[in-house]
């Protein structure tokens, strides 16, 4: 099923209330009221939490938009970065920059949206993590990932209910070229080697693309995904050859 059914799928039977509820609100009249040619909306994947997947885009959406007006500017890099992650058939992608442009254009700022998730995902932080993932990877699109984007997603970060220690673990794996391999493992220099062994066995499991669609990770996110198993590889074999493991 494409973003957009599962957008509207989870609009169907889920009032989520607050800035995230008013946006998938607006995303389900875009196409009910807007655009009835299109016929009623397709239900969500019976096998996956349908709420917490319309959560979850919706979040993506909101905050890629924000950041994008945080920073001043979007450049083509980013706007194709954001079409990696949240994909749709060229006929529903114009639906999805719709939302994009209406999130941009809210009086809500960033930090209601944030707050809505952090408690709408307090039980699972790991899909918190998922979704900074997504945005980061909008972020460094360009090749440059600015101050601003730093502050940005810092302040979303803290939202959700992460200290600095842990953004800048999740910074570190987005960021591995500029960082410890030891901070994208989450670890100091001074773990042993069982440690080192044990950290690098659980991120794999923690991010391999059929765990995050088990959270209710949209499957749009499996580039994500491979990138942090990669990011987390590659820590874990410059630990190898420092260490002579």
């Amino acid at each position: 099923m494409s973003i957009w059914g599962k957008i509207v799928g989870g609009a169907a039977g889920f009032a989520m209330g607050g800035p995230l509820g008013a946006l998938l609100g607006l995303a389900a009249g875009h196409v009910l009221v807007d655009e009835p040619q299109r016929g009623a909306p397709p239900q969500a994947d019976p096998r996956i939490p349908r709420e917490r997947q319309a959560a979850f885009i919706m979040g993506v959406i909101a905050l890629a938009a924000k950041m994008a007006k945080a920073d001043g500017t979007v450049s083509l890099a980013e706007i194709a970065a954001f079409r990696e992650i949240i994909k749709a058939p060229p006929g529903e992608m114009r639906n999805v920059e719709w939302v994009f442009d209406q999130a941009r254009q809210s009086s809500a700022g960033f930090e209601a949206y944030a707050r809505q998730l952090g408690r709408l995902f307090k039980d699972d932080p790991k899909v918190l993590e998922d979704l900074l993932d997504g945005l980061f990877h909008v972020a460094r699109a360009d090749g440059v990932f600015h101050a601003v984007e730093d502050k940005y997603l810092r302040e979303v970060a803290r939202l959700f209910g992460f200290d600095e220690n842990a953004y800048e673990r999740i910074k570190a794996r987005n960021l591995p070229e500029h960082a410890s391999p030891y901070t994208v493992l989450g670890l100091t220099a001074e773990a042993t080697d069982a440690e080192v062994k044990a950290a690098y066995r659980r991120l794999v499991k923690e991010h391999h693309p059929d765990a995050m669609i088990a959270r209710g990770v949209p499957e749009e996110f499996i580039q994500v995904a491979t990138a942090q198993v990669a990011a987390i590889n590659g820590a874990y074999e410059k630990i190898e050859k420092m260490r002579g493991m």
